[in-house]
């Protein structure tokens, strides 16, 4: 859920500005939700009516209806205030919520200030206060300074700050689609290295995709859309670490030996001791069960003797000994998980240990795979020589499943100029990012390259990489597409270097760079300068690495046979057995 604050002294102006970004938040076609901070005796009820009466009469919650509005009160009733991210919990998903006051609380905020009232400015004391709107110069501050009634300025710097401007929107929003030159190089490029090729194909992409609300049950492998807060703290109360006895420590007596009655009961996992242990008193508690007030110390129960209803031990016992404090892991409102972050088994865990039902997610993004060319065709369906089974589509396909998106089979199509055009366009409706293999180059038969240059948006990569070297980078109707080499050996590789990445960044994922590890190499190789190049390899029992036994692009076998790559830099080198070398694991690249 994505949270902003309005702060400020009374009088600062502060509900005047939510009303104003509440109006234009709207206006923009985003659901807002608001929690404004109620000081003193405020009630949303008045004395006379029905509801009231029926909290007068004891109770605890009371739901209003009607046509308009449904309205939830819950009684208090001498209950500690509810923390924010408490409040912020039972709000439903909303693409953006709006806190008035909560200054104390860690979320963004901008503060309202309004030079008549004298007051000094929070900002100049308060991290979390990213930005002032005032109704006068102000000065003593480091962020920026907007007028107030400029509610559009704020409004942008808002949505900046919360990624609302551009690609990381709500799915109300339609997902925002990439310039048609953000693949375009520099002027005179002609070679690309690839690390100039992967930073330039970085800074041009975004996320294309919306978000949504999924179960945590139900989120691996889903990218969060928002940072995630934590409802309440883990654990949630100070607890016991081990079994034994607790007490409160500054009430033992002097002396060598320690003893103390056991009050009846027990504190157990679940099972908390009831009241207050009185001082000069102990009582039995049990791993993870809450502390009791009164108990501020945990002895183990190894080390006391327990005879006719008393405890006894030795002196010496450290304050706070066994007891493990409530937010010793992650503190209640406290950022558990932040956006863009591919979540793993142990995230569900940590969401769901912190109160998290949900999660808000980007929406998978949808890889579309498509092959091109007359000679395709699919496996087994002829012995013809001159056809070639489509093993690229397949592979592409399960690399997209496997990196946790949602493959599309786009199919087949042959070297038809108009029967591509047709097929790119209903893969347009259907893809967040198609991916083509074979035609990238500039021969007469490449159509891919052919088509998507005559619609404007292509730029193609001579990337100094080997295998691979032809690669396609286009727009067609707001969707970008990816050219790969149709060589199975060459597809592959530049998959786990460019598409990788980028498909992840498309995701709402971070730019991710593959896992390495030095290891000596057991291979011999004399490479050339002027290209990168990667080896089709695979770890020896004696924890080398060794290359396939020929560098053919065409040799398909190589792919199964190895469980990594090595990487060799575009200078020139001599490679002999026991020389390190750069091993890129399949572990790390293909899931």
């Amino acid at each position: 859920m994505r949270v902003y604050g309005i702060t400020g002294w009374k009088n600062s102006g502060k509900t005047g500005l939510m009303e104003r970004l509440v109006a234009h938040f709207t206006g923009l076609g985003l659901t807002v939700a608001t929690l404004k901070h109620a000081h003193h005796t405020f009630d949303v009820d008045h004395e006379g009516r029905d509801s009231y009466r029926h909290r007068a009469a004891g109770a605890r919650e009371v739901l209003l209806s009607s046509r308009n509005r449904w309205a939830l009160m819950h009684e208090c009733r001498g209950e500690d205030e509810q923390p924010l991210a408490a409040l912020l919990a039972k709000l439903e998903p909303a693409d953006l919520v709006l806190i008035e006051g909560y200054k104390r609380d860690t979320h963004p905020k901008i503060e309202a200030h309004r030079a008549a009232t004298g007051n000094s400015l929070i900002a100049a004391d308060d991290p979390t206060v990213r930005a002032v709107a005032s109704d006068s110069p102000v000065a003593g501050v480091t962020v920026p300074v907007f007028d107030l009634d400029d509610t559009e300025a704020v409004a942008k710097f808002v949505l900046r700050e919360l990624g609302l401007d551009g690609p990381a929107t709500a799915a109300k929003i339609a997902a925002p689609r990439l310039k048609d030159d953000c693949f375009a190089l520099p002027p005179g490029v002609n070679w690309t290295p690839v690390d100039a090729a992967l930073e330039r194909l970085r800074a041009g992409l975004g996320p294309v995709v919306g978000y949504e609300t999924v179960p945590v049950s139900g989120a691996l492998g889903r990218i969060l859309a928002v940072d995630h807060f934590a409802l309440r703290a883990n654990p949630p109360g100070a607890n016991s670490a081990v079994d034994g006895y607790g007490f409160a420590r500054a009430s033992l007596p002097e002396g060598d030996s320690v003893v103390l009655p056991l009050a009846p009961g027990r504190s157990a996992a679940g099972a908390p001791f009831a009241g207050a242990l009185p001082p000069g008193q102990a009582v039995r508690i049990l791993t993870g069960a809450l502390v009791p007030p009164g108990v501020d110390t945990v002895i183990m129960q190894e080390d006391v003797r327990v005879q006719d209803g008393q405890v006894a031990f030795a002196p010496g016992i450290k304050p706070g000994a066994n007891i493990r404090p409530a937010g010793e892991d992650v503190a209640a409102g406290a950022v558990a998980l932040t956006r863009g972050r591919r979540l793993l088994a142990a995230d569900l865990a940590l969401l769901s240990a912190l109160g998290l039902e949900n999660a808000e997610v980007f929406r998978r993004l949808r890889v579309g795979v498509l092959s091109t060319g007359d000679e395709i065709v699919a496996p087994g369906s002829t012995m013809d020589p001159a056809r070639t089974y489509d093993a690229n589509r397949p592979m592409l396909l399960a690399l997209a499943q496997g990196w946790g998106y949602a493959p599309v089979d786009l199919g087949h199509v042959a070297d038809d100029r108009e029967a591509l055009r047709a097929r790119l366009d209903k893969a347009a409706e259907q893809a967040d990012v198609i991916v083509t293999s074979g035609g990238a180059s500039a021969g007469e038969e490449d159509h891919v390259s052919a088509l998507l240059k005559e619609s404007g948006a292509l730029t193609e990569w001579r990337v100094a990489i080997k295998p691979g070297r032809p690669l396609a980078l286009a727009m067609w109707r707001g969707v970008p597409v990816i050219g790969l080499p149709g060589n199975p050996v060459a597809a592959l590789v530049c998959s786990l270097v460019f598409a990788r990445p980028a498909f992840s960044v498309l995701a709402g994922g971070d730019w991710l760079t593959p896992s390495a590890f030095t290891l000596p190499a057991a291979f011999s190789k004399r490479k050339k300068a002027g290209r990168r190049e990667y080896l089709r390899a695979r770890l020896t029992q004696d924890g080398r690495v060794e290359a396939f036994k020929s560098e053919g692009s065409g040799l398909i076998s190589g792919l199964s046979w190895a469980d990594g790559l090595i990487e060799l830099g575009e200078d020139a080198r001599d490679i002999g057995p026991g020389d390190p070398v750069r091993f890129l694991p399949f572990s790390g690249l293909l899931g």
